[in-house]
């Protein structure tokens, strides 16, 4: 990439092509090489262009905007399928919440990247194979379908990430981009859910006033109309308005990273003074997992987010929250393979031994990157590329899981 943008400097529709193709990449490689380039006007031009931040609220284009709109219309409509369908709600849900949101986001992303026709068919048929697939499982309440419903918006998260990256699925920095995009997404729906939320209590408290009671009405249409627009309104405005939320979540993991180091370490030393251990407890054993699995995403996202700008606000305390969590994970991991041994093996406990297998090495990988960039002064995006590089393993154990368990293990 270097190369190409010194021998197309003065080819602005080189420069272009290069810059639509990989963004992030360019935006890195140029961040590099502007010092020695910094005296021509076409360099400082796209200096100004790739760090250039509007002050101003951007709405997208008109056509951008009533697709968004659409998506939120009809996400809703599909949640109103159990009342328009007289389809029992408990099935329905399980199976079809995540499919309110993915495939929506899935559509935007194919309508903005301009996915070619030849790229967008196997995206649009693993969502209609996984939607027809889910749907059509036995209603047994057992192991085998409590994980399905599970690892179904982890698989369909990972066909989001194609949509996202123009189905370029070996493209790294776009799969860092995704990461950054679930932080930045994160933030904005929390926002518009909370202004949401207030909006509601205010519009049904008034009413109250009044003597004339809505709370039904707007709790089956509005307010599911409302929710359901959230995520491509959140996705909306991420992309059109990068500047509102992009310096939000750096700071949000500048914050919690040391807090949840120290949260870690204290709970590591409570355990031992409780009595309480993963070995024999089976609901702890699950708690251990659920709380090292949201560790391991802010670590992801924190050096996700810390890729861009070429460095990490808090090497340090990344590095030793990474060891820390290395420890976590080997406790769990003993944790379950003592289970198995002890009394066999099931559907529960092979998806659990596999994905926590699956991130005590990249958690080591993760970990050895960042210590290698701290003492050797390496470049941060080294870091980021190992957690890029990984992120396919995750998606084929997913369909592993989703798929093939059912046959090795049965639905009964």
């Amino acid at each position: 990439m270097k190369e190409e943008i010194l021998n197309h400097i003065h080819q602005p529709a080189e420069l272009e092509k290069l810059y639509r193709s990989q963004k992030g990449q360019f935006k890195r490689v140029f961040a590099e090489i502007y010092p020695s380039i910094q005296d021509q006007p076409i360099a400082r031009f796209w200096n100004e262009r790739l760090n250039f931040e509007s002050d101003g609220i951007s709405w997208g284009s008109k056509t951008e905007f009533i697709l968004v709109v659409s998506l939120g219309l009809i996400a809703g409509l599909y949640a109103k399928f159990p009342a328009i369908f007289s389809i029992d709600e408990e099935f329905f849900f399980p199976r079809n919440l995540s499919f309110l949101v993915f495939p929506f986001l899935a559509v935007y992303f194919a309508w903005k990247n301009q996915i070619a026709p030849k790229k967008i068919i196997p995206i649009a048929a693993i969502i209609g194979i996984c939607l027809v697939y889910i749907n059509l499982i036995p209603d047994n309440q057992n192991d085998i379908t409590l994980l399905i419903f599970i690892h179904m918006p982890l698989l369909l998260w990972g066909v989001l990430g194609m949509a996202f990256s123009g189905a370029e699925i070996n493209n790294l920095d776009s799969r860092l981009a995704y990461l950054r995009f679930n932080g930045d997404a994160i933030v904005m729906g929390a926002v518009l859910f909370l202004a949401g939320a207030v909006l509601s209590g205010l519009t049904v408290g008034l009413f109250n006033l009044i003597g004339i009671n809505i709370e039904e009405f707007y709790a089956k249409y509005i307010l599911v109309f409302g929710a359901a627009s959230i995520p491509p309104f959140a996705t909306f405005l991420t992309q059109t308005n990068p500047q509102l939320v992009n310096k939000v979540s750096p700071v949000i993991a500048k914050i919690f990273s040391p807090l949840v180091l120290v949260m870690l370490v204290t709970y590591l030393i409570a355990i031992v003074y409780s009595g309480k251990d993963p070995y024999n407890d089976r609901e702890f054993l699950l708690l251990f997992n659920m709380l090292l699995i949201g560790v391991l995403a802010l670590i992801f996202f924190s050096i996700a987010e810390s890729s861009e700008e070429q460095k990490i606000s808090s090497s340090w305390v990344l590095t030793a929250l990474s060891a820390v969590t290395i420890i976590v994970n080997g406790i769990a991991l003993s944790a379950i393979v003592f289970r198995i041994s002890e009394w066999g093996i099931t559907p529960n406990r092979l998806a659990v031994l596999g994905v926590n297998v699956l991130m005590l090495v990249h958690l080591i990988m993760v970990f050895r990157s960042l210590w290698i960039a701290i003492n050797q002064k390496k470049n941060i995006y080294m870091v980021g590329r190992t957690i890029a590089i990984y992120l396919p393993i995750y998606f084929l154990w997913t369909v592993i899981v989703v798929f093939v368990f059912p046959f090795v293990f049965g639905f009964d």
